[in-house]
């Protein structure tokens, strides 16, 4: 476990890493870093939480680095911690490393070892996590991401307890500064990526076998949430659609509360293509 390390990208919320306290409470003894940058004015208090854990980075700096496709000005949100993070593993030495929100409460098995649906939650989630390192060494693709609970909407019924694999990638994402690739859009970031540097070749995936259990959007202080608050998800969404309009379009989300999200029409997003050892 030398040669990876877990990054927590947070801002304004010193006193609730929720993410840090669930990996140690889970058995994670690796390193972690805590990114901040330096525009946050609770800087000086997660220096006094975490001390030499904390990492700032130039979010100015960062931001001529790439797209942000608007010209808002507000640079609230994490796209910047994002793209901060390949050359911060480089700086520490790591050559893979893990990015995580702060806001999860837990993490989880979706399946057991005859491959049933259930929930159970990980005692040791470094074994996992040295697990899906070994497991992402050893493909070509670019990044990988633990699923998210949404996923299992349905469960039994759902797409990804039923094998559908998804060529996203979000939230949680195991990187190689090897296989660097750069985030782009201001909000959405995720999903811009995937699909975006998707269309093109690059690969991006979700592994089902477990799971990560965060607080509900707009309900924790800090972070994204007054972004969220102020723009809605309306304004999300169309980052993406602008992006990739050919694939992605603004669609009502029928659940708890009524929502527009992004709709993404897979066949038109990313080139699907066979080996060649399958020709006829």
């Amino acid at each position: 476990m030398n040669d990876f390390c877990v990054f927590i990208l947070t801002h304004g919320r010193p006193d609730n890493v929720i993410t840090y306290k669930t990996l140690r409470k889970q058995g994670y003894t690796g390193q972690i870093f805590v990114i901040i940058d330096n525009e946050d004015e609770t800087a000086d208090k997660y220096y006094e939480n975490y001390g030499d854990e904390v990492i700032m980075f130039d979010k100015s700096a960062i931001a001529k680095t790439f797209d942000e496709g608007d010209n808002f000005g507000d640079r609230r949100t994490i796209v910047y911690a994002r793209n901060a993070c390949f050359q911060i593993a480089k700086d520490l030495g790591f050559e893979y490393f893990i990015e995580l929100d702060d806001d999860y409460t837990s993490f989880v098995y979706k399946f057991n070892d005859r491959m049933e649906y259930m929930e159970k939650p990980i005692k040791n989630i470094g074994l996992i996590f040295s697990a899906l390192f070994k497991y992402y060494k050893q493909t070509i693709s670019d990044s990988i991401a633990i699923a998210q609970n949404g996923d299992f909407i349905g469960a039994h019924e759902s797409s990804m307890v039923k094998g559908y694999r998804r060529r996203k990638c979000m939230n949680t994402f195991f990187c190689c500064i090897e296989r660097a690739f750069t985030f782009t859009g201001r909000i959405n970031e995720d999903v811009n990526t995937y699909i975006s540097l998707g269309a093109k070749g690059w690969q991006f995936f979700t592994v089902p076998n477990v799971s990560i259990i965060q607080k509900t959007t707009q309900h924790s202080d800090g972070g994204m949430t007054d972004i969220y608050k102020n723009s809605g998800t309306y304004i999300k969404s169309f980052y993406t659609v602008m992006y990739a309009p050919s694939c992605v379009k603004v669609k009502m989300m029928i659940s708890h509360h009524r929502r527009l999200h992004h709709q993404i029409t897979w066949k038109n997003a990313v080139p699907v293509i066979l080996h060649e050892k399958h020709k006829k």
